[in-house]
């Protein structure tokens, strides 16, 4: 199953956080937890989920915001995409200084373009990392073809994408990245972004 949760960041923006997972095992994934440690890890405890990994679409403030005191309660991974450490381990790099709240990441594991992930508890269970780079160096979209979902971040949004202005961040190559890593996807993908309504791959497309 899919659970969104729409976190408040800095009580200044709201960011999508997303649970992914194995309704066979309850095990399964916790995607960009941008801030409200407690809320997710409430939610974690009630449905009674093991969470075996930390996915982070990019390294912004509000997608790894709750990231440190969820991984030391629950003593798991967190994955980046390649260039993660960069902002990951700097906080003018990930904005947080920005807000007066130096966030900096020590454990986190970077992992290559086309990197599959899979649940230990369910082999058959688990997403591909696609290297997306364009609003930051370290963009990454997480893609379950059997499920038909890409957790694209800020990539892309409904009838819209990222902002390019920050640190690392380049128009053209999210152009390329969107052309390239998401429009090359099935029609009927479903993108669940890092903020606002999900969309479709189709709809973009004719939207575009």
């Amino acid at each position: 199953m899919i659970l969104c949760v729409e976190v408040n960041v800095f009580g200044v923006l709201d960011e999508n956080a997303y649970f992914f997972v194995d309704d066979s095992t309850k095990h399964g994934f916790l995607i960009d937890p941008g801030a409200q440690a407690d809320e997710l890890l409430k939610i974690i405890s009630e449905r009674g989920w093991t969470i075996e990994k930390i996915l982070l679409t990019h390294g912004h403030f509000d997608h790894i915001g709750a990231v440190n005191e969820i991984q030391r309660k629950l003593k798991i991974s967190v994955c980046m995409s390649k260039s993660g450490d960069y902002y990951a381990k700097n906080p003018e790099m990930n904005c947080s200084i920005f807000y007066g709240n130096k966030i900096v990441l020590d454990d986190v594991t970077c992992l290559d373009d086309y990197s599959e992930i899979f649940l230990s508890a369910n082999p058959n269970f688990g997403v591909k990392l696609i290297a997306a780079p364009g609003h930051t160096l370290d963009g990454a979209i997480y893609y379950s073809s059997a499920e038909g979902v890409a957790f694209v971040g800020d990539t892309i949004f409904r009838n819209g994408y990222g902002r390019t202005d920050l640190p690392g961040g380049s128009e053209l190559e999210l152009m390329k990245t969107i052309r390239d890593k998401v429009f090359t996807l099935p029609d009927e993908t479903t993108l669940l972004c890092g903020h606002g309504l999900q969309t479709t791959v189709a709809d973009e497309k004719n939207f575009w």
